[in-house]
C-alpha cells in the first residue's frame, strides 16, 4: 500500500477498483494538524476528471503500469491496429482508448502502449512529428520574425497556429503535447 509520499504527477494509482492517473497534485504541510495532497485523479476508462484529497494515513494501491513499443499499422472498421515490436503480435485499439492521439497517428509510426492490469489505458505517440502543411496561406517573403501567425492545416487534418512564411507543401516539427508549431524541417 501506498501513501501521500509516494503520490507524483504521471502516477497511476487504483481507487475503489478502478485506476487513475494523477494528473496534478499539491503536497501540504500545514503549520497546525498532518499533511495532505491535494489531486486532481484522471480515470484511465471514462477520462473523467475528479478532484480528492489525500490525508497522511490514507492509502492507496500504486498500479503497475506496462510500457511496451508498437508500430501504428492501420484502421480499419474494428479499430486501430498496433504490432508489438518484439513478438510482432498485432492487436486492435478502440478508438475512444485514443482518444485526442488519433490525429497524430501515421501508418508505421512507432508509439508506446500503456497498460494496468492487462487493460489498455493510454496511447503515447512522439512528444515531436515532422508533418506536411496541406493548406494555408501563401508565406511573406522575407518575414522570418514571430511577430504574426497564420492558420495552417496539416495532413491529418490538423490544425495549426503557424509563421507567416511557412508555405503549403513545407514540413515542420510540430509538438504533439500542445499542438504547437517548433520549426520549419524542410
Amino acid at each position: 500500500m501506498a501513501n501521500i509520499s509516494d503520490i507524483g504527477k504521471g502516477k497511476t494509482i487504483k481507487l475503489d477498483g478502478k485506476i487513475y492517473r494523477i494528473v496534478d497534485f499539491q503536497h501540504v504541510k500545514p503549520g497546525k494538524g498532518g499533511a495532505f495532497a491535494r489531486t486532481k485523479l484522471k480515470n484511465v476508462e471514462t477520462n473523467q476528471v475528479v478532484e480528492k484529497t489525500f490525508r497522511d494515513n490514507d492509502k492507496f494501491e500504486l498500479a503497475r503500469v506496462d510500457k511496451r513499443s508498437y508500430q501504428y499499422l492501420y484502421k480499419d472498421s474494428t479499430g486501430y491496429c498496433f504490432m508489438d515490436m518484439e513478438t510482432y503480435e498485432q492487436i486492435t485499439v478502440a478508438e475512444e482508448t485514443i482518444r485526442d492521439n488519433v490525429k497524430w497517428l501515421k501508418e508505421n509510426m512507432e508509439c508506446s502502449i500503456l497498460s494496468a492490469d492487462n487493460k489498455i489505458i493510454e496511447i503515447e505517440v512522439p512528444t515531436f512529428l515532422e508533418l506536411k502543411i496541406i493548406s494555408t496561406e501563401k508565406g511573406i517573403r522575407g518575414d522570418t520574425s514571430s511577430a504574426g501567425s497564420k492558420p495552417a492545416i496539416l495532413e491529418g487534418d490538423i490544425k495549426i497556429d503557424v509563421p507567416l512564411f511557412i508555405n503549403q507543401d513545407d514540413i515542420i516539427k510540430v509538438d504533439t503535447r500542445d499542438c504547437k508549431y517548433i520549426e520549419r524541417v524542410k
